[in-house]
């Protein structure tokens, strides 16, 4: 049986409010977008990296440093929409959803959470976790967190510290696990993704991964090492190109 044809999708959207034209912010020299595209192409698992935006700049931007890119609709609700809008028009059997605005992705991360999705059963939808070890990470809000089951599936991600520990009088061991936004799908899955209705969980917590658990559907955790860099606020510029100088 031959192995399963990758395609890695960035959604890079222009119009960010906190950070507009985020995904063309020059981290060392070069776009976001071209650090995210050139880290996602090393992962070994992966057949092909794609640009979805909604800006002729990030077009021209990806193809002039040799990549890929795809116009898509300016009316998405979520990245994942936009990824779903390529992978219906582009052969695949897996796609994976890379954020835009992680340019310092592992890409080992990548292949961990395809291997996840393809593991004994295989899994429609995976993405990956960290333990959290900043502890002022546990209480912060755009820190998402993910608590599982016995089976390694999400039974919630959310802003909030979950679990909430309640009886902080004696010893309790427990880890709180980050999740890293990294989508894995099947493309069936992926496909039905924007025909599925928006919960009220996903619309409070302002997080799309809750439209499939609301949904009935189940989410593959796999756990990293690897701990996730993101670019959301111009304070973030500075944070980013002093990991990339060391």
């Amino acid at each position: 049986m031959s192995s399963p044809q990758v395609v890695v999708v960035i959604p890079a959207r222009y119009g960010s409010t906190r950070l507009p034209g985020k995904p063309l912010v020059s981290l060392g020299g070069k776009p976001m977008v071209q650090r995210v595209y050139e880290h996602a192409k090393l992962a070994q698992r992966v057949n092909r990296v794609i640009v979805a935006t909604d800006d002729e700049r990030i077009v021209k931007a990806v193809q002039g440093f040799g990549g890929e890119a795809r116009m898509t609709r300016v009316d998405h609700r979520t990245g994942t929409e936009r990824v779903a809008e390529v992978a219906a028009h582009e052969s695949g059997d897996i796609f994976v959803n890379v954020q835009g605005d992680e340019p310092m992705l592992d890409p080992a991360a990548v292949d961990t959470a395809i291997a996840a999705l393809l593991g004994a059963p295989p899994a429609a939808i995976a993405t990956v976790a960290t333990p959290i070890k900043i502890p002022g990470d546990i209480m912060d809000p755009n820190v998402c967190k993910v608590v599982l089951d016995f089976d390694e599936n999400a039974l919630y991600f959310s802003r909030a510290p979950v679990p909430w520990v309640r009886d902080t009088g004696g010893k309790v061991q427990i880890r709180h696990l980050k999740h890293l936004g990294l989508y894995v799908f099947q493309r069936d899955a992926l496909l039905e993704y924007p025909t599925l209705p928006q919960g009220d969980l996903e619309r409070i917590e302002r997080l799309e991964q809750l439209r499939w658990l609301e949904n009935g559907w189940k989410i593959r955790v796999a756990e990293v090492e690897h701990d996730a860099v993101s670019v959301d606020v111009p304070e973030d510029v500075a944070r980013v190109e002093k990991l990339l100088a060391t």
